[in-house]
């Protein structure tokens, strides 16, 4: 199963639940209940350490290279993931109502757990809040960038890499069992079809967003350095197709700093840009959160005011810019705020991971081609600057 990409394996766990769903007895559907009880709490448990294990790293390695190049890249990063965000909302709340209409919205959390109870729950209560590990994140990483403080460095970089462990090798493996179980419970209680249905449906207008995104963002992109916004993208194609294929901006970064090098930007801003937005710059990923999240609140009846899913949204374009670089990593992150803002069951939350990993190499294809329109919009305001400082410097 390692070896089965994780998309693959998400589909697979669906496919079973609802076909098992169909003759499996009801004391051994209640076992997947008691093993997704149990994983929820886990998953409860490792949210605020995810949000602080991932979040002062990142604000300490920003803080230690602070710069007027480093600040205006991370602005226009946050920025975008934001303004990409509110376009899904904007889009889902003219859209959505009207093509669920049809759709069952009988409570799907109330549905799937109602019928069918876990043979026994084990309390696992998280160490900190969601809200006080970011606050808890943001002291110690601001701290450390400008106290210089390297005991601390270390400490908070080696628990990250113990919370990216955790994420790679416990949480992301055991996923597609836990979805395995929320389906088949929905199977069993009649509300499978339904939530497929909007699956599809959801799909299609996340891929149209995320179109939109890359159009917007490049047509800016020229507008700024004036020139071909179409030829720019086009150049970007390769980073496209190649994130499509890997689902990983990181192992994207090769082709997206050769293609915005063809595209004009100097090898320097190239450099500095390319590898810090595949960390920093989430547009795709906040887009299809924001879009998911949406319509599960319109599934439930929940409130999806904007006011709250600005606050929503402002809080997830933070967390992406600490999320991991592995598989999935980014709507682990994001469960935090899915949770504590939007009220989401850990059901819920089994529904928008499924939803959201269906998408994922078309969210890392949107995230890794913007990067390609950062790149020139950094380019054209530092790139002079950087040449210059460049070729003043006195050969070794």
């Amino acid at each position: 199963m390692p070896r089965i990409p994780l998309l693959a394996r998400i589909v697979i766990a669906i496919v079973l639940g609802v076909v098992f769903g169909q003759f499996f007895p009801l004391a051994l559907t209640r076992v997947f209940a008691t093993f997704n009880a149990v994983f929820s709490q886990f998953l409860g448990f490792m949210i605020p350490l995810i949000i602080a294990g991932l979040v002062a790293p990142a604000i300490a390695d920003i803080g230690r290279s602070a710069g007027r190049m480093l600040l205006t890249t991370v602005t226009i990063a946050y920025l975008d993931t934001v303004v990409a965000a509110l376009i899904a909302y904007a889009a889902g709340s003219s859209l959505f109502p009207s093509m669920l209409e049809k759709v069952s919205t009988a409570g799907i959390d109330a549905s799937a757990k109602g019928a069918i109870e876990p043979y026994f729950t084990i309390g696992i209560p998280p160490l900190l809040d969601v809200m006080a590990a970011l606050v808890f994140a943001f002291i110690m990483g601001l701290c450390i960038a400008y106290m210089g403080l390297p005991t601390l460095r270390s400490a908070f970089a080696e628990f990250r890499q113990i919370v990216v462990k955790v994420i790679e090798h416990a949480i992301v493996p055991l996923l597609p069992l836990y979805i395995f179980g929320i389906f088949l419970m929905m199977t069993t209680s009649g509300q499978v079809y339904h939530i497929l249905k909007v699956f599809a449906l959801v799909i299609v207008v996340i891929f149209a967003l995320h179109l939109f995104i890359l159009f917007y963002e490049f047509v800016a992109a020229g507008l700024f350095t004036r020139r071909n916004p179409w030829r720019l993208f086009v150049r970007m194609l390769p980073a496209y197709f190649t994130a499509l294929g890997t689902s990983s901006s990181a192992a994207t970064i090769p082709v997206t700093l050769q293609q915005s090098v063809k595209n004009g930007v100097s090898e320097s801003v190239a450099g500095f840009t390319v590898p810090l937005c595949a960390t920093i710059h989430m547009p795709g990923s906040s887009m299809k959160v924001t879009a998911c999240a949406l319509t599960i609140c319109l599934l439930n009846g929940m409130p999806h005011d904007f006011g709250l899913f600005l606050h929503f949204i402002l809080f997830v374009a933070i967390i992406m810019v600490a999320a991991p670089g592995v598989p999935g990593g980014a709507i682990m992150a994001a469960l935090a705020p899915l949770g504590s803002i939007l009220g989401f069951s850990p059901d819920d939350q089994a529904l928008i991971i499924a939803l959201y990993i269906a998408m994922d190499s078309f969210g890392t294809a949107c995230n890794v081609t913007s990067d390609g329109a950062i790149a020139l919009i950094i380019n054209k305001l530092f790139g002079r600057r950087m040449k210059t400082a460049t070729d003043s410097t006195p050969a070794q």
